[in-house]
Parts: C-alpha cells; sequence; structure tokens
C-alpha cells in the first residue's frame, strides 16, 4: 500500500462522502425524523453530536507544535510562534530540506529549541504525526494538502490548523467535520484577516449595536495577482495557476467572508442558506502571458477557465445578503471590499475608511473610521498591538497565532472552530457549481447539523 493510499484509508473510515451527505439530506426533507441525531450517514461511524463550542483540557505546558510547510507563509508563522511564550515548535516538515533548515535555524536563533527535521518527501508529515509528542499539528501547504495533514493529525491524537481555505472541495469540508467530531479535536483554519485592526473594530461596534439590525454585507479578495500566479520562482511548483486552468469558482473566498461570518453570527444563531454566482470572461492571465512571455507561449495559450470577476450573492438563515467577489486575474490595487450596513449606519474599508451612524454622523455625509478608534477600538488589538509589531501582514498575522496558542493552552473554545472552517471554505465548490447551472440557486449544507441554531455567539476576546 502506498503512503497516499494510506492517507485514504485513514480518511475513509471517518469522513462522510459527498453522496452520503446528499442521501441523507434528502431523506431529511421526506421527513425523517431523526431528533437530536447527527446525520452522518457513514456506515460505521457512531452518529456524534456536533460539538460546536469544543473544549479541550488545559496543558499543564508549553504547546508543542509540528509545523508542515515552511514557504513564505509558514515561515511567518514559525517566526511568530518563536517570539509566543507558550509555543513551542518541536517539529518542522517540508518537502525541501533547506526550508526545514532554515526553520531550524531560526528558532534556535531566538532561543528556541532546534526543532527535529521532517522532508523525506510529500507524505514524512505522516510520520511526523505517528511519532511526536504533539499537541497541534499546523500547516501552511498547497491547498491540496489542508485536509491531508489536519486529518492525520486528529487521528493521531493532536490539534489541527491550516491555512486558507481549509478544503477545496464538500468532501474536504465533511471530512474534517467528521474527523474533529470522532476525535474530539480542535481543527482551525487561520483567517488572519479576522484579527485585521478595522475588522475587529467593527466587530466591536456590531457588539456593542452601532449599526442596529444588520442586513448587508460586501467583502472579496482583489488582489492584482497575475505576475504572482505565472512565476516559476514565486512559490513552489506554480500549483496555484493551475486552479485557474481547471475551476470557474471564487477560488479564495475566506479573507473577506470570515470577519463577516463573525459579525453576522454564522454557525452561532445564523447561517449561511444559499447563494448564486456569476463570472465574466477570462481576459486577464492570457493577455498577461501574452506580454511577458510572448503570444506564442504556454501561458498565453493555456485555457484558463476562471472568469476574471466573480461574484457570489449569499443569504442567511437570518435574512442578511452578503455580496462577495472574487478578481486577481486583472490589474487593479489590493482590495477586501469591506463594508456593512444595517438600519442604523454602514461602514467601509476600502478604497478609504469611511462610517456614517445615524444621529451621530452629519446628515448624508461620511466620516473617518480612524475617529472612531479611541472609543472602539477592539481591546484584543489595543493590548497585542505593540508584540505584533512588525509581524506579517500588519500584525494579524502574529494575533492570531498567539489567539490560537492560547486557547488550546487554556483549554478554550478556539475563535474559529471546524464548522467555520468548512462553511467559509464551502463557498469555492458552491459558486462552481452555481456558474455552472447559469447561476442557479445552490444551498449552503449544514455542517453542524442544526447546533447553530444554540450556539452562543463569539463574545468580545481580550489577552
Amino acid at each position: 500500500m502506498t503512503q497516499e493510499d494510506r492517507v485514504g484509508k485513514q480518511v475513509e473510515k471517518q469522513a462522510c462522502s459527498r453522496r452520503d451527505f446528499l442521501k441523507f439530506g434528502a431523506q431529511t426533507s421526506m421527513g425523517l425524523a431523526l431528533g437530536g441525531m447527527a446525520l452522518s450517514g457513514c456506515a460505521g461511524v457512531p452518529m456524534t453530536q456536533a460539538n460546536t463550542t469544543f473544549r479541550s483540557k488545559p496543558l499543564g505546558n508549553k504547546v508543542r507544535i509540528g509545523y508542515v510547510g515552511v514557504g513564505s507563509q509558514g515561515g511567518g508563522h514559525i517566526e511568530n510562534l518563536s517570539k509566543i511564550t507558550d509555543a513551542e515548535v518541536v517539529a518542522v516538515c517540508d518537502i525541501r530540506e533547506e526550508r526545514t533548515k532554515w526553520a531550524q535555524d531560526k528558532l534556535v536563533a531566538a532561543g528556541r529549541m532546534k526543532p527535529t527535521a521532517y522532508n523525506k518527501g510529500d507524505y514524512d508529515f505522516l510520520r511526523m504525526c505517528e511519532t511526536e509528542d504533539l499537541d497541534l499539528v499546523y500547516n501552511a501547504t498547497p491547498w491540496r494538502w489542508h485536509v491531508p495533514i489536519c486529518v492525520a493529525a486528529m487521528k493521531n491524537g493532536k490539534h489541527a490548523a491550516t491555512e486558507v481555505p481549509a478544503a477545496p472541495d464538500l468532501e474536504g469540508c465533511w471530512k474534517l467535520v467528521e474527523t474533529a467530531e470522532k476525535y474530539q479535536k480542535h481543527c482551525v483554519m487561520m483567517e488572519n484577516c479576522c484579527y485585521d485592526r478595522t475588522e475587529l473594530m467593527i466587530f466591536n461596534m456590531v457588539r456593542q449595536g452601532l449599526f442596529g439590525e444588520l442586513l448587508h454585507a460586501e467583502c472579496g479578495y482583489l488582489h492584482d495577482l497575475r505576475g504572482y500566479k505565472l512565476s516559476e520562482t514565486a512559490y513552489q511548483g506554480m500549483w496555484r495557476v493551475y486552479h485557474s486552468i481547471k475551476r470557474n469558482a471564487d477560488l479564495y473566498p475566506t479573507h473577506g467572508l470570515g470577519p463577516v461570518a463573525w459579525w453576522l453570527d454564522i454557525n452561532r444563531g445564523n447561517q449561511f442558506d444559499h447563494l448564486v454566482s456569476m463570472s465574466c470572461n477570462s481576459r486577464g492571465l492570457s493577455l498577461y502571458g501574452a506580454e511577458k512571455f510572448g503570444p506564442d507561449s504556454k501561458w498565453a495559450k493555456a485555457k484558463y477557465k476562471l472568469g476574471d470577476v466573480v461574484n457570489t450573492l449569499i443569504r442567511t438563515k437570518n435574512g442578511q445578503t452578503v455580496l462577495v467577489t472574487h478578481d486577481t486575474n486583472l490589474p487593479r490595487p489590493y482590495s477586501r471590499k469591506i463594508l456593512l450596513q444595517g438600519t442604523e449606519g454602514i461602514v467601509r474599508k476600502y478604497p478609504e475608511q469611511k462610517i456614517h451612524i445615524e444621529g451621530t454622523s452629519p446628515a448624508h455625509s461620511w466620516e473617518k473610521v480612524k475617529d472612531y478608534y479611541e472609543k472602539y477600538d477592539h481591546p484584543l488589538w489595543k493590548a497585542m498591538q505593540d508584540k505584533s509589531e512588525g509581524a506579517g501582514h500588519g500584525g494579524m498575522d502574529f494575533i492570531e497565532d498567539y489567539r490560537l496558542v492560547e486557547c488550546i493552552k487554556e483549554g478554550k473554545p478556539t475563535d474559529m472552530n471546524v464548522y467555520d472552517a468548512a462553511a467559509w471554505s464551502a463557498v469555492t465548490p458552491l459558486s462552481e457549481k452555481s456558474i455552472a447551472k447559469k447561476s442557479g440557486s445552490v444551498d449552503f449544507p449544514d455542517f453542524t447539523r442544526g447546533k447553530w441554531k444554540t450556539t452562543p455567539r463569539l463574545e468580545i476576546m481580550g489577552v
């Protein structure tokens, strides 16, 4: 049996297939009375309650971490973890020996222990998960590896954390949920943009009722990635451009959607209900390939399935709408298109940070968001601002790493859980399905199996 087969066998016993989920969903719509049981549908797997506020046991020592994928983003997390007192990176894994050595040298230079290196091929993370005494396996690898690494970690008694998106398809989303429930382990998608200063302040404002009843939000990932996608040196194996060749979908929804999901209490009293998606023509990568590499180059002649702009409109169970935009193949300044509107006000982040609150702002006029920082800045940001200075993406990467370590060490529920990882990542396959159906409406799976109705909302976190 190959190592890839071993991963498949490990996953098969815990994971609920997309086909099984759809079958059980159809049975439920016909009136199947299952009471409080979870809709697992996997033969041989006990039907367990979805535990949306899972707590682990507090640790008596530092959080022992194995890190998989030490590229540019993973390298940034290694630096963050080297500065967090309660974190200890005891193993590092990468297919490139020079990157595991870099991580070892970086940690030793920071006064930390030298981690064990795992660099014996694509599946050496399995050996790490099976042999190392770890509390957490954290990965920043190409997207197709996120689910296998997280599943291997949880099956071997470790919590799991992954860079975004958590899974590329619905089957992967269900694998993460089913495995986390079976082994009662955290499985966190590390959405750093939830911890950016403006997004955290808006979260604080929402909790204080500043915008009234929330009705509409806009968000997305609007970033000129032409040079990155078509670079043979910027990232390992050029894997990202092949998603643009093979899929017409919102490939990267979570940077904007994560903060919005927090504001709207998704999976905590609210839920994404259904979506419709539409894409325009694909032009940007072909034109860029012709300009940079010549009209006869493979990148100029490649057929890119991804539309240059993909818009997805989501409606929630509580009646709000969310417009999510994916735009990575055209010349444009960076934006996450953050906007939130309620019955008593509106706030936006791009292109300028502006806010209007009824009864406070001048009529029909914008105010500057920065004028609200003194009163509404999030306590987590205020407490962590100095410690996070100089870290990746303006400091939010450090704050997300700090929160993950703190929650696991103290036995607290994590800010983001496996149901968030699944629901936010599911936008990609669901938008792909909607576009293929001429913008037909597509329902979201209920990864919590009804528990979203009674799960407490996420409150303001501190240090």
